[in-house]
């Protein structure tokens, strides 16, 4: 990671941001050192409930073998394959032997999103969450991550769209909270038009976040691309400022 980069965006933030919460980075890696580091999952714990660690500025590092939750090893890449009768699970369920979630209408529609999804598979062994003000020179984040309120929402949003004519560069698919923070941004990457992705809808994991925030998830090619555009943006606005003010003034830390 580049440390002038990383020092730039955090002068920034603070400058057009106030106290918001910094960012976390993410980025799979084989190496050892990372994996010595590796967080041992908790009962059936939420991946997301161990990246609120990386949010209190602790280095989280997980694996196939330390994400108890069967759809958190899925969106991370380390498990393809779903649970038996997950088209009920994710609807109506099979009485008497299978609560549904809920959350699509019928089985055969579940059948059908599925069809589209591509097979995700991790490219190392490894998925680590640092918050941004800890990066250093041997990280290479490929995804940025934010919690963020309304207002902040807001801003980053509107400059992720600065430089583009399509009004279309953040998009908010349905998925698991952790798919949208890792597994859709992580493939928007890959793509020739990089978009962002707005997330944290997942019913599921809201009890893991506070109860005014999503997340706003960006590629780090994109992310590059923001940075650079701040200074010459909406931010330096008398608009933004009247944003700004509530944003200094609020206690906008992690909880």
């Amino acid at each position: 990671m580049d440390a002038g980069l990383r020092d730039r965006f955090g002068r920034l933030w603070a400058r057009y941001f106030g106290a918001a919460e910094l960012p976390i980075a993410f980025w799979y890696s084989s190496d050892q050192a990372d994996g010595e580091r590796t967080v041992p999952a908790k009962g059936r714990g939420c991946v997301i409930a161990e990246v609120a660690r990386a949010r209190r500025g602790e280095k989280v590092v997980l694996d196939g073998g330390s994400i108890a939750c069967a759809g958190g090893k899925r969106y991370l890449g380390f498990q393809t394959q779903l649970r038996p009768g997950f088209e009920y699970f994710l609807s109506c369920g099979i009485p008497g032997k299978m609560e549904g979630e809920r959350y699509k209408k019928s089985p055969e529609l579940v059948r059908e999103i599925m069809k589209k999804q591509v097979e995700f598979k991790a490219p190392g062994e490894y998925a680590v969450f640092k918050r941004w003000d800890r990066l250093g020179e041997a990280d290479e984040p490929e995804v940025v991550i934010f919690f963020a309120r309304p207002d902040v929402l807001s801003g980053l949003f509107t400059l992720s769209g600065f430089d583009e004519a399509d009004a279309n560069a953040v998009i908010a698919p349905f998925g698991a909270g952790c798919g949208t923070i890792v597994q859709y941004p992580y493939l928007e990457g890959k793509s020739k038009h990089p978009r962002a992705v707005l997330g944290m809808f997942d019913v599921s994991a809201r009890p893991c976040v506070e109860e005014n925030a999503l997340t706003f998830a960006a590629p780090m090619a994109k992310f590059e691309r923001m940075i650079e555009n701040m200074e010459e943006s909406f931010l330096t606005t008398g608009a933004w400022a009247k944003v700004r003010e509530r944003l200094i003034s609020e206690d906008l830390q992690p909880l």
